[in-house]
């Protein structure tokens, strides 16, 4: 026999097939069997049964409070009640009929215990097969869940090679602005803002019910949906309860993402939620309606406290539909909702960043020497700042590692991909390929960040930047605001483009958004100024006007601003050291400007040293300004208080000439 080997030969006098001797085995440590008894399951249904075990139906009370006196199965009991109240359509009295778990589960041998609605068997009107057949509710899956069920059932979705799940939303790759509606009646007639510059259309209720019922119809069609119930805004004093039905397993892991995912305690205590989306974006809304001016609806009922969405896939309506709910809903209680990004020094000094796309927002607020409390929406209440969601929605256009590692790092398991391209062998995603859309998006839980603050709450602001891209090239670098000031350019919401023209001539265009995300705001913009004005007064915030754009002239003659000298401009907001700068104050729009900042060269301080040509410079100036005024024209007779003294403030703290 060989030394130490499990098989030996041996010639004897037993032979075996062809006269070839024998194979015989010997028994030594080696080779043994470690597989234990065969399993007791009989097929291999049962077999699959025992590789998943159930999860704990509760979790320790804090503080030592005894458990629910509510059994497990009076709790989902509970729950699908809940839920079935939420589906309930116009035309019956009652919701469907709902069973938790998967039916494709029941193939499997899997047995689903049902619970019915107490008075289902009124329906008010006709009966309907929708009202004969049980609705399979997927409720608060968890992203290993939810993977199973987009990979299984929604074509277009796929594992990437870093384990994110990537996926399609349809036709429409974007929010649909125009399509967006929100119900005028007598609660809301005279708090919302109407009219021209405004992001609501008006529809009336009626309309809204119409939408609804198609809406509800088509999720109650369905075998399945999908029910998260979680949570908005991490201060837990002003949290609000939501609730999102939606048919796409993509869906549901988006929202699992961005907003505030409750413990398993938290769940069980969840109740009526304060506000609900039915998301039937497969299904198209009816032309023929009133009001519909496509295939696609958004609409949100303030009353109600209900948001429908018909005819878009795109996951951002959810995110943004319910930050404008926010807009409304928090001011009320004298909080004021912010569309920012927010970071903490490790001193606790807490900095606003506002911006739009393209200014920096992102880059600056992410800072690895200060913790992230958020990067898009956030509310200051008279208990400091708090994030609203609990996830971040980051462009993936040309997302490198080198420029962005946090993001970068965060797309991972658990990540939702939107629209991107990647290797069909590889998986490995390209990040430059526009093929889809160049809105490619990335949303993860916020804890994907390293330096993210958890919880994502922090003491009230020391520093409110504003930063505007100047394409034109007028803006100083870093200007110190008034209250007056910071209200006025908080209301301009300024940035500029750089459009291209047939010709190859470019030249900057302005762009204007109202608190820096007018597509979301409920209120007029100078309720919000003012909310922020007083905040800023009674906290000691200071406010500064950032340019990150261009230097030494407008867009083809002079140079974008070094990301190296903001960041150092930033750095030195943070730390004090410009509270205690020398000023000088520039003409037209009367900004005060630092002499001097350690890091960053001096002529490009005042705006009209780094320009050779002075008078282009006072051209331009004079310009910038002009479309400032027309701007603000939309908002200079509003009145704010009894004795408009306000807006007379912020009216002259924009640019004189």
């Amino acid at each position: 026999m060989a030394e130490n080997g499990e098989f030996s030969f041996k010639s004897n006098t037993s032979s075996g097939r062809n006269g070839l001797p024998k194979i015989v085995t010997q028994k030594n440590d080696v080779c043994h069997d470690d597989s234990g008894p065969t399993v007791k399951a009989k097929t291999i249904d049962e077999l699959h049964s025992l590789q998943k075990k159930k999860s704990a139906p509760t979790t320790p009370i804090k503080g030592g409070a005894p458990p629910s006196p509510l059994s497990e199965e009076q709790r989902q009991k509970q729950q699908l009640q809940s839920i079935s109240a939420s589906l309930a359509s116009l035309t019956r009295e009652t919701g469907p009929k709902l069973v938790r778990g998967d039916p494709a589960r029941k193939a499997e041998g899997q047995t689903v215990s049902h619970v019915a609605h107490p008075h289902i068997f009124a329906p008010a009107i006709s009966v309907s097969d929708s009202s004969l057949k049980f609705t399979h509710i997927l409720y608060n899956l968890s992203p290993a869940e939810l993977y199973e069920q987009s990979i299984k059932n929604e074509k277009g979705s796929f594992i990437t090679s870093t384990g994110a799940l990537a996926t399609l939303s349809g036709a429409k790759t974007g929010r649909s602005p125009r399509d967006k509606r929100v119900v005028r009646d007598s609660t809301v007639e005279d708090e919302l803002w109407w009219g021209k510059g405004s992001p609501n259309i008006e529809m009336d209720e009626h309309t809204f019910m119409v939408n609804r019922e198609r809406a509800v119809d088509y999720l109650n069609s369905l075998d399945k949906v999908f029910v998260n119930d979680q949570f908005l805004n991490w201060d837990p004093e002003h949290r609000i309860k939501v609730r999102i039905v939606s048919a796409r397993a993509y869906h549901s892991l988006f929202m699992h993402n961005m907003c505030i995912r409750p413990t398993p305690e938290e769940l069980e205590d969840f109740g009526t939620p304060d506000f609900t989306i039915y998301n039937a974006g497969q299904f198209p809304c009816n032309r023929y309606t009133h009001y519909m001016t496509s295939s696609t609806s958004i609409d949100i009922n303030l009353a109600r406290r209900e948001m429908v969405i018909l005819g878009t896939q795109y996951a951002g309506e959810m995110k943004k539909g319910l930050f404008g709910v926010m807009h409304y809903l928090m001011p009320k209680r004298q909080i004021l909702s912010l569309h920012s990004g927010c970071n903490m020094g490790k001193d606790g000094d807490v900095a606003l960043f506002f911006g739009l796309s393209g200014t920096g927002k992102t880059t600056l607020s992410t800072d690895h020497n200060r913790y992230l409390i958020g990067d898009d929406e956030h509310c200051w209440s008279e208990n400091g700042v708090s994030n609203i969601e609990g996830g971040c929605y980051a462009k993936c256009i040309d997302l490198s590692k080198e420029k962005e590692p946090d993001i970068w790092n965060s797309i991972k398991f658990g990540t939702v991909l939107e629209n991107v391209v990647f290797d069909e062998h590889t998986r490995e995603v390209d990040y430059t390929d526009k093929s889809v859309t160049e809105n490619t998006r990335a949303a993860y839980p916020i804890e994907y960040i390293p330096n993210a603050k958890i919880p994502c709450v922090g003491p009230h602001p020391k520093n409110v930047i504003l930063l505007a891209c100047d394409a034109f090239g007028v803006l100083p670098p870093v200007s110190k605001l008034s209250l007056a000031q910071t209200m006025y350019h908080f209301i301009s919401g300024y940035t500029a483009l750089v459009a291209g023209t047939e010709d190859g001539i470019k030249e900057p265009q302005a762009t204007f958004s109202a608190c820096f995300g007018a597509a979301f705001i409920m209120l007029h913009p100078t309720k919000y100024a003012a909310m922020l004005a007083e905040k800023m007064q009674k906290h000691g915030a200071t406010g500064w006007l950032v340019n990150t754009g261009w230097s030494g002239g407008s867009y083809g003659s002079g140079k974008r601003m070094k990301l190296a000298y903001t960041r150092r401009i930033i750095d030195a907001i943070h730390s004090g050291e410009l509270l205690k700068a020398n000023y000088n104050k520039t003409e037209i729009f009367g900004l005060e400007i630092p002499t001097e900042i350690e890091g960053v060269p001096s002529e490009i301080l005042e705006p009209i040293n780094a320009w050779p040509d002075k008078t282009a410079y006072n051209d331009t100036l004079l310009k910038l300004g002009g479309l400032f005024r027309k701007n603000f024209e939309v908002f200079a007779n509003y009145k704010i208080g009894k004795d408009n003294k306000l807006t007379e403030e912020i009216l002259a703290a924009g640019p004189i000439f």
